[in-house]
């Protein structure tokens, strides 16, 4: 089995579909499958081009860096990846290969299942982000609108699409996707995140200088499809009791904003820190007593984040503010994670914090219950899910058998 997968990130970056890519990579070349990366060069001095590792061929395409908030800077960024990209594939690109493309940049997927086609390759969407309806959901722009005939067609023709939950599926559907060509594999918690000794995550505490305090937590991106505005109404609520603080670990297009509201509403209990290298992802989760997930009214069906999967792996409560009703509320409330809350319902969400801080019972049923959630998702099992839908292609052409399979 042949399999050539395109993302922007790959090790050693780690935005989240860097990493789920490289577990997934390395583990189907580990089984015995050919793999290769076409991924993005970050410009370090001493990352080669090409590379092997852990049985991965690595093919970094050089292009702009501009890391830029700006959305011109963003599209300059995604398109000379995108061109040094499906140049690539269109070499490496054979009869018995299958195609996996993801969505960083978005809406690659189309150029890649162009390519794969003209060279008789297999196309597999792994649907990580729906564009260009987020897009268009987060920055008005309407006129992404015209991409869809595309994008849908490049869905249909595929020979699967894979998605993280239900409710992306649903969109999957309106596009006309054969249900045969779809399948739902849920992401999981980056190998290695487990709980940690109580020592890595308490020198941590020490070290932001949140010692004795019950730390309720957003870890990851602060990007602009989560909904972050309640998190500080929730803070400033808050800010007369000295034993809640609240932390936002990470980086992204809203955390100066958020930091300089902070600064304006002199929450004192609110601080900022960097995103933790890999090694040290598990003591930082472990370091709150509870994390945020949350999502902006709209987006629901556009993503999926997975961040609740490594905060479900050191065995934390997860608090979901967002829609009430999609498909992470109702998971939360069925897996007993915690619980979900309406965005506008600040109140409900202080109380909510305030139970789960004097309620250490109540934290202890949550976490047994997240780490049962963490074992039936970790990375072992969507391996088996994936191998199940790329054995199905592999042998007879078709993901019709191993749909049925990965949805019975």
């Amino acid at each position: 089995m042949r399999l050539i997968f395109i993302n922007r990130f790959y090790w050693p970056e780690t935005p989240a579909t860097g990493q789920l890519l490289t577990d997934l990579a390395e583990r189907l070349a580990a089984a015995g499958a050919e793999v290769a990366v076409i991924t993005s060069h970050s410009g370090a001095t001493n990352l080669p081009g090409r590379e092997r590792r852990n049985g991965v061929d690595l093919h970094r395409i050089r292009g702009t860096r501009w890391s830029s908030a700006r959305l011109v800077g963003k599209a300059v960024d995604f398109a000379t990846f995108s061109l040094g990209a499906l140049a690539r594939l269109h070499r490496l690109a054979t009869r018995d290969a299958i195609v996996i493309a993801l969505t960083d940049p978005p809406l690659l997927g189309i150029g890649a299942s162009w390519i794969a086609r003209w060279r008789g390759a297999r196309t597999i969407h792994w649907i990580q982000d729906i564009y260009p309806e987020l897009a268009i959901a987060l920055a008005g722009q309407g006129w992404l609108r015209a991409l869809r005939p595309l994008r849908n067609r490049a869905w249909r023709q595929a020979d699967a699409c894979v998605t993280l939950g239900e409710d992306m599926t649903t969109l999957l559907a309106d596009a006309g996707v054969d249900p045969a060509r779809r399948a739902v594999i849920p992401n999981w918690a980056p190998t290695g995140v487990t709980p940690p000794p109580a020592a890595e995550s308490e020198k941590l505490r020490a070290a932001w200088g949140l010692e004795g305090k019950f730390i309720v937590a957003y870890s990851g991106n602060l990007g602009r499809v989560h909904d972050l505005a309640p998190v500080l109404a929730a803070a400033e609520a808050l800010r007369d009791e000295p034993e809640m603080a609240f932390l936002f670990v990470g980086g992204g297009p809203q955390r100066a904003a958020l930091e300089a509201e902070a600064r304006r509403r002199q929450l004192g209990n609110v601080s900022f820190r960097e995103a933790q290298p890999r090694d040290q992802l598990a003591a930082s989760l472990a370091a709150a007593e509870v994390h945020l997930v949350t999502l902006r009214p709209g987006c629901e069906r556009l993503v999926f984040p997975s961040k609740l999967y490594g905060i479900a792996a050191v065995g934390r409560p997860v608090v979901f503010i967002g829609p009430p009703g999609c498909e992470l509320a109702r998971l939360v409330a069925q897996q007993d994670l915690g619980a979900a809350v309406d965005r506008d319902d600040v109140p409900q969400i202080v109380a909510v914090l305030r139970a789960l801080q004097r309620n250490p019972a109540q934290r202890a049923r949550h976490r047994e219950a997240a780490l049962r959630f963490a074992t039936d998702h970790d990375v072992s099992s969507a391996v088996r899910r994936w191998r199940t839908l790329l054995d199905g292609l592999h042998a007879c052409g078709t993901p019709r058998a191993a749909v049925k399979t990965l949805s019975a």
